[in-house]
């Protein structure tokens, strides 16, 4: 069978333009606090990009909103999506995610399953002096924010590729290395995640390149409820973030009205998911064990 020089080069061209236009796809993605903020963002971005998504979420709450949002993303995307509510302070959560994902998504006669991506973001904090800290709330932030991750690493390890293809991102914080007041529990849990990030690029050399990212402020429910306390506290550091800089009739009105308080605006989502989505893609192959900055010069690397 003969075909059209002219014809090839098409289709050529389309395939190229197509993949570039869909990096991710055929990878599977299992994003943690997926239900909204940074997370719904992740989650948009990575399958946008063409990943098939699991959208790990806790509460009851959530359920509606995360069933929507994967119905959306689905449609949107023409790929697939699966919720699972999965509690990552409880033993069973993260293999609970692991076990529900295989089951949806293995193949139906070969069993072949394999995770591409994992991004850990579900966490919680609450600020407290040194004096104010209860051993109850230290397991609390511990369990979930630094056990959680392991386990979850630990159910997915069978799963993960075998010629370091695989993509894990953990969602960090600035809080992790500035010292802010109130951050004893919290602060310690996000330095501790950046520990295991070093020591699992060297674990999972030959299976996955493992890095984190350390947001700043960021635009999200849980930053709008903070106190007028802690955004003084934030001040000084938003007015020397070179990219925080408020800009009239660009930025969002709320933060053009906060900015003599605020001394800066937060990061947009959107902006913190395009830097995890850059370390998930093919190009990031030669970068691993790496704390990137994602927080708009808030703070730089050391």
């Amino acid at each position: 069978m003969s075909f059209r020089p002219g014809y090839q080069r098409a289709s050529s061209t389309n395939l190229k333009a197509a993949a570039a236009a869909r990096p991710l796809e055929g990878k599977l993605a299992i994003v943690t606090g997926g239900s909204r903020g940074i997370g719904a963002a992740i989650a948009r971005n990575l399958t946008s990009k063409g990943a098939s998504l699991v959208l790990g979420y806790t509460s009851d709450s959530s359920s509606e909103p995360t069933a929507k949002l994967a119905s959306s993303l689905a449609s949107a995307h023409g790929i697939s999506v699966l919720a699972v509510q999965a509690h990552m302070g409880n033993a069973n959560g993260p293999a609970h995610l692991i076990s529900s994902s295989k089951n949806h998504f293995a193949h139906p006669r070969s069993g072949k399953f394999q995770i591409d991506i994992i991004v850990n973001n579900a966490a919680v904090s609450l600020d407290m002096s040194v004096e104010e800290v209860k051993a109850e709330e230290f397991h609390r932030q511990y369990t979930i924010n630094v056990l959680g991750p392991i386990l979850l690493l630990q159910a997915a390890l069978p799963y993960l590729p075998t010629n370091r293809s695989g993509r894990i991102v953990n969602l960090s914080s600035v809080s992790s290395s500035l010292g802010f007041h109130g951050q004893t529990i919290y602060g310690g849990t996000k330095a501790a995640l950046e520990a295991m990030t070093r020591t699992w690029a060297r674990e999972l050399s030959e299976r996955a390149t493992v890095n984190a990212v350390n947001p700043g402020p960021v635009a999200t429910d849980m930053y709008g409820a903070t106190s007028p306390e802690f955004q003084k506290q934030m001040k000084p550091f938003m007015q020397s973030a070179p990219l925080q800089k408020v800009r009239p009739g660009i930025d969002d009105e709320q933060f053009v009205k906060d900015d003599e308080m605020a001394g800066g605006r937060p990061a947009y989502d959107y902006e913190i998911a395009g830097v995890v989505a850059m370390l998930c893609g093919e190009d990031s192959g030669w970068c691993t064990g790496s704390v990137i900055c994602a927080n708009g010069g808030f703070r730089f690397s050391p």
